[in-house]
């Protein structure tokens, strides 16, 4: 009985051994709901930016920042409850409930868009010709309850409704919304480069306006007598616009603005040159101190109302940048912009 006894024993050591092997492989392996952003790079805007084809050899560089955002597995994540400058969010928090097809989609529209205003911006200061075209309706959500779920999709680009084409993304909301409720409706668009016109019906909206049920903005493509080629496959996100808009104004309107200086920073770029806040701001300050930058530009907006109601303590870009290069001890200098003027006002001035 004894001999059994320790075969047992053995039997069952063996098991809890291979049962814990099993959940330590798991820990590691075994995707979970969340992702964990954390530090990227700097990344010098030459390697993906060109302006009519010419080499920009001057010293120095302009560096668009970026973090990782990595799915998360039980390893991981308690890795990163133990890091500095390392958040985790839920899978619906960074894709917004998009799958990972469309959410990827969305970035891409990002990208594109911010290239687009940082080239008009850009050359608008250089005091160049440049126009701005509208193509249509870019669809960057379909609601649950409207009638072209399933027929549009994210990325597509709405181009007119009931055979009228518009000017802007406002002149479609204000033609829609003046349609009777449960009203056919005929929308054309583009899908996957094919034109494609299909029907649905009038619904009410959250806001109590009708309408077609899609959450959308202007899609634009600039035009100029300048030939700016991005080459940015795989970098998704409007977070380069600024150091976009720096770069090819220097390249085209004042070569020694840069002045050897390795700048970095990040914040979306607008029409009206106005710089916008930006997400992970702190992850990018250290990304940039990393790279060896001497100068970061971070958006200085004021918080949105909103948010102070939540968290009274709140803090914009700049503040949290602040805050980010004061812990990690740099002497990478931290400067406020409110547009893109105000980077190009700094580096002429200092």
């Amino acid at each position: 009985m004894k001999k059994l006894s320790r075969r047992n024993k053995e039997k069952a050591l063996i098991i809890s051994l291979a049962l814990l092997l099993v959940a330590m492989m798991a820990a590691f392996i075994v995707p979970l709901p969340y992702y964990i952003e954390s530090p990227g790079g700097a990344q010098d805007v030459r390697t993906v930016l060109s302006v009519d084809g010419k080499t920009d050899s001057k010293d120095g560089s302009y560096n668009f920042t970026y973090i990782t955002m990595t799915p998360a597995t039980f390893a991981s994540l308690v890795h990163a409850w133990m890091t500095p400058f390392t958040d985790v969010y839920s899978r619906n928090e960074v894709t917004g409930g998009a799958s990972t097809e469309d959410f990827s989609r969305i970035n891409a529209f990002y990208m594109e868009t911010s290239q687009n205003m940082a080239e008009y911006q850009a050359l608008t200061l250089a005091g160049e010709d440049i126009t701005m075209d509208y193509l249509g309706v870019y669809v960057l959500q379909i609601m649950e309850d409207s009638t072209f779920r399933g027929i549009l999709h994210i990325a597509d680009t709405v181009t007119g409704v009931n055979g009228q084409r518009f000017e802007s993304s406002q002149d479609l909301i204000d033609y829609v919304s003046k349609q009777d409720l449960g009203a056919d409706v005929e929308v054309t668009f583009q899908s996957n480069g094919k034109t494609r016109t299909e029907k649905g019906q009038i619904i009410k909206l959250e806001n109590g306006k009708n309408g077609i049920g899609i959450g959308l903005t202007d899609h634009t493509q600039v035009a100029s007598s300048h030939d700016v080629a991005f080459s940015t496959a795989g970098i998704g996100g409007p977070s380069a616009g600024l150091m976009f808009t720096l770069s090819i104004y220097t390249q085209i309107a004042d070569p020694d603005l840069r002045a050897g200086r390795h700048i970095a920073g990040s914040g979306t770029i607008e029409k009206d040159g106005t710089v916008g806040d930006i997400g992970g701001i702190d992850k990018k300050v250290v990304s940039a101190a990393n790279s060896g930058a001497e100068i970061f530009f971070a958006p200085d907006n004021p918080v949105d109302e909103k948010i102070l109601e939540v968290d009274p303590k709140a803090k914009n870009n700049y503040q949290t940048a602040l805050e980010a290069a004061k812990k990690i001890n740099t002497d990478m200098v931290i400067v406020p912009v409110k547009t893109v003027q105000d980077a190009i006002d700094y580096l002429k001035n200092h």
